[in-house]
């Protein structure tokens, strides 16, 4: 008689990294994770979105570049409001997509709206410069 046995070993990572999808340059951030990254020492830019809005597909592709392009001096994560709707809720986020930069766990400013990729990169560029609306 042949006996077999199957060992099945589940492994926890309780680094924010582990909420990084493979192969993107954003962190998906959860009620869980959120402080952390927003307390960090980096800036941190928060994509507000959901699945089924039109203009938060249109920048997803935008956020991608921007993240590999200040990947040193800038966080960029996603909040998905269907799935986090307590992290929306306590930013008063009403319109998607919202682009909220956090600094020091609060955040500094906002951009509401699709905008090009040229606006959004001014903006991320006024914040590391110290001229942000809410300072």
């Amino acid at each position: 008689m042949t006996t077999t046995t199957t060992t099945t070993t589940t492994t926890t990572t309780t680094t924010t990294e582990a909420s990084k999808p493979a192969g993107t340059t954003t962190v998906k951030l959860t009620e869980e994770n959120f402080q952390a990254y927003s307390n960090a020492s980096k800036p941190l830019l928060v994509d507000f979105w959901a699945e089924w809005c039109g203009p938060c597909k249109v920048m997803e592709p935008v956020i991608e570049r921007l993240a590999r392009k200040y990947a040193d001096q800038i966080t960029f994560g996603t909040v998905n409001v269907d799935e986090e709707m307590n992290l929306s809720s306590r930013f008063q986020v009403f319109s998607i997509p919202t682009f909220m930069l956090f600094k020091g766990g609060n955040p500094i400013d906002a951009v509401i709206g699709a905008v090009g990729e040229a606006a959004l990169e001014q903006f991320l560029n006024r914040a590391l410069n110290g001229s942000s609306a809410y300072r």
